[in-house]
């Protein structure tokens, strides 16, 4: 089942610490969402790896904001003072990316907030699986919000899709930013859900999300000829990255015994 379609009706806020200059957005469903806009510096492919990593994040039980399809009219520019988010929202026009806003939530903080071994396992093992670049502890992109640890902003995942080529080989490989991971230290027990991680994202579950991709967003793409073949890809990626033996589970728990 694909993420429900929703209107955007009224810009917010932008939120600037963001590279690529997300908002906050009322839909007409009347709730808030964290837009991520199409038409942002980082393109489509940041929308892409926001839909399809969140959605395997949350099959494989992990706390995810709902994501939805924010449908944006760019006439919405026309009451923004600001030339930067009149030419964003102009840019986005159609189908971006929203996740459900958490009203009062914090960043997370190593320091003050600890989470258990069995969560930070699954979550280091799940941001090696899709090559997720951006949960360091510059950029931690992990939310407290009622006492609960959430993952917010995929954009940088699947990494490999900027550069198609050799994909098929790739998805066999290891993943050394791990080493990186803003929650490796509490991650002691990631040999330990490896099979349970791998069985709950099933090829059936990534095929549906690569297929709710809106086909826009895979247009920019030259590497293929036609939207069918980009979407097998991508599902033909994921899917060898879960065989075993899984190489990239087995450099995480390395990298979290070696520090």
């Amino acid at each position: 089942m694909e993420p429900l379609t929703l209107h955007a009706t009224r810009y917010v806020t932008p939120l600037r610490e963001g590279g690529s200059l997300p908002a906050i957005v009322e839909a007409d469903d009347d709730g808030l969402y964290v837009l991520k806009f199409r038409g942002a510096g980082q393109g489509p492919k940041a929308l892409v790896a926001e839909l399809v990593a969140g959605e395997l994040a949350r099959d494989a039980g992990l706390p995810m904001p709902r994501i939805a399809f924010i449908d944006l009219d760019p006439e919405l520019a026309r009451t923004e003072p600001d030339p930067e988010i009149q030419d964003l929202i102009r840019a986005s026009a159609g189908l971006n990316i929203g996740l459900d806003y958490l009203p009062g939530a914090v960043t997370f903080d190593p320091v003050a907030w600890q989470p258990d071994a069995e969560l930070a396992s699954r979550i280091v093992w799940f941001d090696a699986y899709v090559t997720n670049v951006d949960r360091s502890a510059r950029n931690t992109n992990l939310m407290v919000w009622h006492r609960k640890l959430w993952l917010i902003d995929h954009g940088a995942a699947l990494y490999f899709h900027h550069a198609w080529g050799d994909h098929a080989e790739r998805a066999r490989r290891a993943f050394a930013p791990i080493r990186d991971h803003v929650l490796l230290p509490f991650a002691s027990r990631i040999a330990e859900v490896d099979a349970d991680m791998a069985s709950r994202i099933t090829p059936e579950r990534i095929r549906a999300h690569v297929e709710a991709i809106p086909e826009a967003w895979l247009c920019d793409d030259t590497a293929f000829a036609s939207p069918r073949e980009h979407r097998e890809a991508y599902v033909d990626y994921l899917v060898r990255r879960l065989e075993a033996p899984r190489a990239f589970a087995t450099e995480a728990a390395r990298a979290h015994a070696g520090l």
